[in-house]
């Protein structure tokens, strides 16, 4: 081998790895630093409480600190958008619901959307499903959706009814209820489903619901009443509560769930590595148990089925959304 020959092969050497695509460098060592789980919500309710549980198993499959951080406003976008503008290597991730939905559909039909939710995020897994519950306050006498709409029809003055905030699934779910059963209620949004059940609990709300962990410990306790679930199937946490098509309120029906999220543009590698740890946390039997106890579905879906979710949740919000008006402020 001629010297000019064992230059050109140490050349070549030296320079291959500055060729390879920028997805498949650095991410051997993914992560080696602490991951920030963002969810859009004050502490407390169903989305930081399960946020919280995968974060625990996610910090023992992936050897760093899975870090959960609130932050709520705007039903959610403000958390979003934290997520939306951060750096795409998979160190900053959204946990978030069905409500993300709504926001952006809502943002958007006014024309202040920070952020696209299919174009400015990459699904990583499908973690949950958790039904929506509708809940009244124990001084409401209702024992469902169908003699809630009976009592709030005689109440001439209107009622109040809470949501998570506006343009939130909930603040949607209520106007809809208010078109299709041609009653009266005044919307109250709070910046999480903590504040709003307890708000309910203490009577000051009539009417309101969240994620069906949310609420649970409280329905079974006796302190908040349970009307309807928004699902297409009863819940096998509350199998005696029926659902909204079955009193008659088809147009109000909706898949509850539960993701994680990560900025567009986040290597293939990244979100692949994240997918399996969230996977692996939804199998594993202490983390069954302990959503089953809430009346939450494991699921740890590749990325996949996430983005078929949110894709045909917002081809069915959106209509919705406009013919009602509804804003995020």
């Amino acid at each position: 081998m001629t010297q000019a020959t064992r230059r050109a092969l140490l050349g070549a050497a030296l320079a291959s790895p500055l060729v390879l695509p920028r997805a498949a460098r650095g991410q051997g060592g993914f992560p080696d630093r602490p991951i920030r789980v963002v969810v859009p919500f004050s502490a407390g309710g169903t989305t930081d409480m399960l946020a919280r549980v995968f974060a625990q198993r996610m910090s023992e499959g992936l050897g760093q600190p899975v870090v959960v951080e609130n932050r709520g406003g705007a039903g959610g976008s403000v958390g979003a958008d934290v997520v939306a503008k951060a750096a795409p290597d998979g160190y900053t991730l959204l946990f978030h619901n069905l409500t993300f939905t709504s926001t952006t559909a809502a943002l958007q039909l006014a024309n202040r959307a920070p952020h696209d939710i299919e174009r400015d995020f990459a699904p990583v897994s499908l973690a949950v499903n958790v039904p929506m519950l509708l809940v009244a306050s124990q001084s409401v006498p209702a024992k469902d959706l169908k003699e809630f709409v009976a009592f709030a029809r005689s109440q001439p003055a209107g009622l109040f009814y809470g949501s998570t905030g506006p343009g939130s699934i909930m603040n949607l779910a209520g106007e809809v209820l208010k078109r299709d059963a041609a009653i009266s209620m005044e919307h109250v949004p709070f910046r999480g489903a903590a504040p709003l059940v307890q708000e309910m609990v203490a009577g000051r709300i009539q009417f309101g619901g969240d994620q069906l962990s949310t609420a649970l410990s409280h329905v079974r306790g006796g302190a908040l009443k349970p009307m309807a679930t928004l699902a297409a199937q009863r819940s096998s946490a509350l199998p005696d509560v029926p659902t909204v098509r079955e009193q008659g309120f088809p147009n109000m029906e909706l898949r509850g769930w539960n993701g994680f999220f990560a900025p567009a543009r986040t290597p293939e590698a990244v979100i692949a590595r994240l997918q399996t740890e969230i996977a692996a946390a939804a199998a594993h039997p202490e983390i069954r148990r302990r959503l089953a106890e809430v009346g939450a579905e494991p699921v740890g879906s590749p990325p996949a089925e996430l983005r078929q979710a949110v894709a045909e949740q917002v081809a069915q919000v959106r209509p919705l959304i406009a013919e009602l008006r509804l804003q995020v402020e």
